[in-house]
């Protein structure tokens, strides 16, 4: 092992309490969604968890289809934990899901008790770790009883395979339904991982405030859209974006749309007043919010993640900035 990290790694992140929790996360956490898979450079992949550590982000967040191929994204992260970082395993928050489709059968998708327990099992030996800080359900499965599901993250918890657990994607109503549950078998609901930016804020609309009425840490994920908050797209599409790829179309419906272009070549303009760039802005814009833990970010290069961590520089907005950038998003 030739790493050492850096040894001010500590002194310039922001940490935010998750929630009700003793739990602390970095106010930005790296996502292995995207260029950690087996298609991808390891060395690339390891120069960007390393220079992540080196700052302070500490929380690194993985899921069983993360790739592409999928599970390729936590044989990555693993080889990387077993040879650079697992003298400091004790000092990162390591998560993991399951509900989306990763194999085939009646048993490879959504929330059945089956497929969570089996799901986080081979997670954890594609990883080499014994357990995982956090365990989520990925999503709501609308045909398993909610009490499976969560009875599942419970029995995760007691059996040592997670310290804790979290939900992604799920509603007001079930936030509220999810945290009950957990909390009458004794394993509370630590966090709620939303999509949230300027261009899809469903969780302003009672998610947000369920998951503080409820004790819930909040991450959000896509804090950048997928990359079109950036000023990757001011001038024109690049050919190795992902936009470029996928002939301008994104998941989750977006699209690097001319309209969507133009408002944030408008956002643009108040990012420079600020002194930051427009991924910066994106970023502090999402973290405005006091139950907001942390944003959590992709990254294809180094640079990508001492930018976002750059954002931190500047997290307050005064009342003229905000009204100027609903003026802009309405």
């Amino acid at each position: 092992m030739n790493y050492l990290p850096a040894e001010n790694r500590y002194e310039t992140m922001h940490y935010n309490r998750c929630g009700r929790s003793g739990l602390q996360l970095p106010a930005i956490s790296l996502g292995l969604w995207y260029n950690f898979g087996g298609i991808d450079s390891l060395e690339n992949g390891r120069a960007m968890i390393h220079r992540a550590f080196d700052l302070g982000i500490t929380h690194f967040d993985l899921a069983n289809n993360y790739g592409p191929p999928p599970g390729s994204a936590e044989e990555t992260f693993g080889r990387i934990l077993a040879q650079d970082l697992r003298p400091y395993r004790d000092e990162l928050v390591i998560s993991s899901k399951a509900g989306y489709l990763m194999w085939p059968g009646p048993y490879g998708e959504w929330g059945s008790r089956k497929y969570l327990v089996s799901s986080l099992d081979q997670s954890l030996k594609r990883m080499g770790l014994d357990y995982v800080d956090i365990f989520y359900s990925h999503r709501f499965d609308p045909n398993t009883p909610l009490e499976e599901t969560l009875g599942a993250l419970d029995f995760i918890v007691r059996s040592g395979r997670a310290l804790y657990v979290g939900i992604s994607t799920y509603n007001a109503a079930q936030t509220h339904q999810a945290a009950q549950i957990l909390r009458e078998l004794g394993t509370p609901c630590l966090i709620h991982q939303p999509r949230y930016n300027m261009f899809d804020r469903w969780i302003e609309e009672g998610t947000l405030q369920a998951m503080e009425a409820e004790g819930m840490g909040c991450i959000s994920f896509s804090p950048l859209c997928q990359g079109i908050l950036t000023d990757k797209y001011l001038r024109d599409v690049p050919a190795d974006s992902r936009a470029a790829k996928w002939e301008h179309h994104l998941h989750w419906g977006d699209e690097v749309s001319e309209e969507r272009i133009a408002k944030v070549r408008q956002l643009n303009v108040i990012a420079q007043a600020r002194g930051q760039s427009m991924s910066q802005l994106a970023i502090a814009w999402v973290l405005r919010h006091p139950n907001m833990t942390s944003a959590l970010i992709g990254a294809s290069k180094v640079s990508q993640i001492e930018s976002a961590v750059a954002a931190l520089n500047n997290l307050a907005f005064s009342p003229a900035e905000l009204q100027a950038i609903e003026t802009i998003l309405n």
